[in-house]
């Protein structure tokens, strides 16, 4: 129930664990993302111009797959866990409790006693219940509704419509925060992020002009045979450990909007260090997990205010044309200054946190070059407004009194 993007911070941080994705595992490469919006568009390449995204699937791949081709990256991470002496129980979670002091778990009627109880439940089933009954006290994580869909298209019109860029859409649709089409191999998966989504607001978004624009002419809009509305982590949990009991991943914060894999790994790679170095009650949890969990955390208030910016942005043409300007001239000299390419490159796609982000768009000279394209951009349209309005003029012929 994501979008099956991997960062380029995350595909470092799993090499550097010296765990590297295959290509039975990676459908696509990503190497930029072209932003849409109702003013016009502008591609943004990756920094090194290198494809360090990664796109995958989760599981096995949507539901109308018709030949397996790829692995899903769940499954291979499982194997390479099995292969350094992981034991996989495959079953259902119905109960967990205590036994003297140890973590209890029911699985298929069969009841097992562990050292540590690891919970990395996401937010879309109900082990939160369980959690509570095991005595966690914690406010649950604050979720919202996304919308995810995966589109058949064929590697074929995919590489020629879509390419390797993963395609943003800023648009002016109430509810409606940003939009994401993620190429793959046969497969288009989307993304939509907001409040309340609906069928309404899904139609919506396909029929819009600059959606429908990077589509063959022949696609018809609609959703695809393997769809969901998923609840996304907006706000962590307020306590996500106790003795001999810890929460990784989703279940208790995460990127907003962005890298909920990369921020999986980062839990859990700090629950272990702490569970292996150092204790695994409660204090021991409090003293080495806490901090990684809380910068996250905190992390995520700067990505509110920064997507609170961008969506009065999509409001205010002239500062919209100000980002696709400033951008578009950049990439354009790509030797040059890129500030507004790298904010924009970093906010969406997670390559970076959000603190980092809103303070490089306090600099000086990212203000001074976002003022001027939005100076540009104004000077154009009107340019481009009064040479309509004169050959409309002229089209109109002598006007008779």
């Amino acid at each position: 129930m994501c979008g099956g993007i991997i960062s380029e911070t995350l595909v470092q941080a799993l090499a550097a664990e010296g765990i590297d994705l295959p290509s039975t595992v990676v459908q696509r490469g990503i190497d930029s993302y072209v932003l849409h919006t109702d003013t016009g568009a502008v591609r943004v390449d990756t920094p090194l111009q290198e494809r360090r995204i990664a796109a995958v699937h989760r599981g096995g791949g949507p539901r109308d797959l018709e030949e397996r081709r790829w692995g899903g990256l769940d499954g291979y991470l499982l194997a390479l866990a099995q292969q350094r002496g992981a034991r996989v129980v495959p079953g259902k979670v119905a109960d967990i409790g205590w036994d003297d002091g140890a973590p209890r778990v029911r699985v298929d009627g069969v009841t097992r006693s562990y050292d540590l109880l690891v919970g990395a439940t996401g937010v879309n089933s109900g082990a939160w219940l369980l959690y509570e009954k095991a005595g966690l006290k914690s406010r649950p994580p604050q979720t919202t509704r996304a919308y995810i869909t995966e589109l058949k298209l064929g590697a074929e019109a995919i590489t020629q419509h879509f390419g390797s860029s993963m395609h943003l859409f800023l648009l002016p649709l109430p509810r409606l925060d940003c939009a994401a089409i993620i190429p793959k191999g046969d497969f288009l998966t989307v993304c939509l992020l907001g409040r309340r989504i609906d069928e309404e607001l899904v139609t919506r978004f396909f029929k819009d002009p600059m959606v429908r624009g990077c589509f063959p002419e022949s696609w018809v809009p609609a959703q695809g045979a393997c769809h969901c509305g998923p609840k996304i982590n907006v706000r962590e949990a307020s306590q996500p450990f106790m003795d001999r009991m810890v929460l990784i991943g989703d279940c208790g914060v995460t990127r907003l909007y962005k890298d909920g894999l990369g921020a999986a790994f980062r839990t859990a790679k700090a629950a272990a260090g702490t569970a292996v170095f150092n204790g695994i009650a409660a204090a021991d949890f409090k003293r080495h997990y806490w901090p990684i969990y809380r910068s996250i955390a905190r992390d995520n208030r700067y990505g509110i205010l920064l997507f609170a910016v961008v969506h009065r942005i999509t409001k205010l043409r002239p500062l919209l044309m100000g980002v696709l300007n400033t951008a578009g001239t950049e990439q354009r000299h790509l030797a040059g200054d890129r500030r507004m390419s790298l904010v924009l490159w970093d906010m969406f796609t997670g390559s970076a946190p959000y603190r980092g982000i809103y303070f490089r768009t306090l600099a000086p000279r990212f203000i001074a070059g976002f003022l001027a394209g939005c100076l540009r951009g104004t000077l154009s349209a009107w340019r481009e407004k009064g040479a309509v309005s004169r050959n409309e003029w002229r089209a109109a012929g002598p006007r008779v009194p």
